[in-house]
């Protein structure tokens, strides 16, 4: 967001009321006009000028030398595609129209400006249009739920849940093609042999499951239809639950749902616990900053003891269950223990927040409306 320096008054407020009872005070003895008598306030020094703001860096443009030495590099990936074994009518379909997207380039050099808390964070994200939207969603589903949650033993709020954060129960799964964007980052990246994998992957899905390339979008950085999967974890995870023939994670929800269903159950997913709890923390004797971190566990015996109770202030459960402590931001802020299912969903992204807030809208996904 650009910054502006904001106006600059001529006059400190002070300043001000201070002539005004002067030309009051004046006015009131009955002498000569304040103007003529009264002492002119002296200039005021100049107020200390403002950084300029930043400037934008000006968007990519690829140059024809640029776009030449993206064709021969292309040639090189259609030679690596074909050594293991994709086809050449493959790569004529999903090569011939490919291109470097300055947009790619800008986004992926793009530094974040500051951070968010967990608690705007959590604002933004379980709002009352999503909840009901999973809600809904659920109600929807429900058959084809229950006989995902029977074959991968996961229960149907997490898997609902995860897909309303990931893209909003499919609504925004991301309009770039994904051949052009894996290709962009591979070419022009900050992890060129990383994305080089992910775009004969995503070359190997154009032949095995007959994806039309031009179809086949997702983000910038190349995670796919709605469950976001990148194209490497399209082929441990995704599932063609309908059996028609192929695996769409972009317009078939039965495969939508399977594959993020599939996902956990294979990182250890158990469906005998929940994610974990908020809670409340004592206002004495425990240091919370001290404890908290996901390396760290105890019993939850062991947190009740030092003071730690649920957020309705009841005891926590009695169950053998060991928890880590999360407090997104700090001792001040919301707190957590959470389980063993906490660490599954950070397999599919490594946050705090996505994490906790997984956990969140699937208690209210699972809770009676």
């Amino acid at each position: 967001m650009t910054r502006f320096p904001a106006n600059r008054p001529l006059l400190s407020r002070g300043a001000v009321i201070g002539l005004l009872s002067a030309l009051l005070l004046t006015g009131c003895a009955g002498g000569p006009p304040a103007a003529a008598n009264a002492q002119q306030p002296s200039a005021l020094p100049p107020a200390p000028a403002q950084p300029p703001a930043p400037a934008a860096p000006a968007p990519t443009v690829i140059t024809p030398e640029q776009q030449a030495d993206f064709a021969r590099w292309l040639d090189g990936v259609r030679q690596e595609a074909q050594a293991q074994g994709i086809s050449k009518a493959t790569l004529d379909l999903a090569l011939a129209n490919v291109q470097e997207l300055p947009r790619v380039i800008d986004l992926d050099r793009k530094q974040p400006e500051g951070t968010v808390t967990f608690g705007t964070y959590a604002d933004r994200v379980l709002t009352k249009d999503r909840i009901q939207r999973g809600r809904d969603m659920m109600r929807q589903n429900a058959a084809l739920l229950a006989q995902v949650s029977a074959k991968y033993h996961v229960q149907p709020q997490y898997i609902v849940a995860l897909w309303g954060l990931e893209t909003n129960y499919g609504r925004v799964t991301g309009g770039f093609r994904i051949i052009d964007a894996l290709a962009t980052l591979a070419h022009d990246g900050r992890r060129p042999a990383y994305f080089r994998k992910e775009l004969i992957q995503a070359l190997r899905i154009v032949e095995e499951d007959r994806v039309d390339p031009a179809t086949m979008k997702g983000s910038w950085a190349g995670a796919m239809g709605q469950v976001q999967f990148m194209p490497s974890a399209f082929f441990k995870f995704a599932q063609d639950f309908d059996g028609c023939g192929r695996r769409d994670i972009w317009t078939r929800t039965p495969d939508v749902l399977a594959s993020a269903a599939n996902y956990l159950s294979t990182v250890g997913w158990d469906a005998g616990t929940t994610w974990g709890r908020e809670v409340t923390l004592p206002t004495k004797g425990l240091d919370a900053a001290a404890a908290a971190g996901l390396d760290k566990k105890r019993t939850l015996a062991e947190w009740a003891k030092a003071g730690v109770r649920a957020l309705d202030g009841k005891p926590l459960p009695a169950r053998a269950l060991s928890a880590s402590l999360v407090i997104p931001d700090g001792p001040d802020g919301r707190a957590f223990l959470v389980y063993d299912n906490y660490r599954t969903i950070m397999n599919w992204n490594r946050s705090t927040y996505f994490a906790t807030t997984v956990g969140l809208l699937a208690d209210q996904l699972g809770a009676a409306p």
